[in-house]
């Protein structure tokens, strides 16, 4: 059974959400601030967190990258769950490594679709498709899970890890949000987000020389090209 460490303030909600994720067959652990957090994460390491930004005492982004930088849980999914929706915030968010990003007022059904999507990628999972070995200056290493750009590494989360590998495989053709929800998140297409546009923005920004040949095609979605090919 999945476990989950829900932390946030607002009880209600907690207890709303505990109910539904307990209902969806997930095991729940429950905190509403950072110390109690920390002490559930001393005595056990779930397999997921669903982390409130806004808390009494210490911030989710300061727990998050705690989390993110103790070899102990640093392989633990975390899910920011905020009621501050700005882009800003996600992208400080991802930037610590959390994997997805909630925005309140939200709909429980979808948040237990994207533990649960969170939880397969947290797996075995579906296997990454073959990329070339390099597509210019971007070179990728799947087996060591590494990424390089004109020789040097670049750090990629591990959805931006699979996000470039996607694009890397299917070189040249149009990948819709739609399409890559499904393949990368492994979440149903049925989900509006803006997860995918964000994590796209921020890989591009750290493919240096190679963020051009990165293109969004309007109003459907991205691809990878070759250099010949840009523009």
């Amino acid at each position: 059974m999945t476990s989950v460490l829900l932390v946030d303030d607002e009880r209600d909600l907690l207890s709303l959400v505990d109910f539904n994720l307990r209902a969806a067959g997930f095991e729940t652990l429950l905190a509403t601030n950072g110390e109690q957090a920390f002490a559930q994460l001393r005595r056990r390491v779930p397999d997921l967190v669903v982390l409130d930004v806004m808390l009494p005492d210490v911030s989710g982004t300061e727990i998050c990258r705690r989390i993110k930088s103790d070899p102990r849980t640093r392989h633990v999914p975390v899910v920011m769950l905020t009621a501050r929706g700005e882009e800003v915030d996600r992208v400080v968010g991802f930037e610590l490594g959390a994997d997805d990003y909630v925005t309140k007022p939200f709909s429980v059904r979808e948040l237990v679709l994207r533990l649960k999507a969170v939880a397969r990628r947290g797996g075995a999972g579906r296997p990454l498709e073959e990329p070339p070995e390099s597509v210019g200056p971007i070179r990728v290493d799947v087996d060591a899970h590494r990424a390089f750009v004109d020789g040097e590494e670049i750090q990629l989360t591990p959805l931006e890890f699979k996000l470039l590998v996607t694009f890397m495989a299917r070189l040249g053709r149009v990948q819709s949000r739609e399409q890559l929800l499904e393949d990368v998140w492994d979440m149903s297409s049925e989900v509006e987000t803006r997860t995918v546009d964000t994590h796209v923005k921020r890989l591009r920004e750290k493919l240096g020389s190679g963020r051009e040949l990165l293109e969004t095609v309007r109003g459907i979605g991205y691809r990878l090209v070759a250099p010949g090919d840009a523009g």
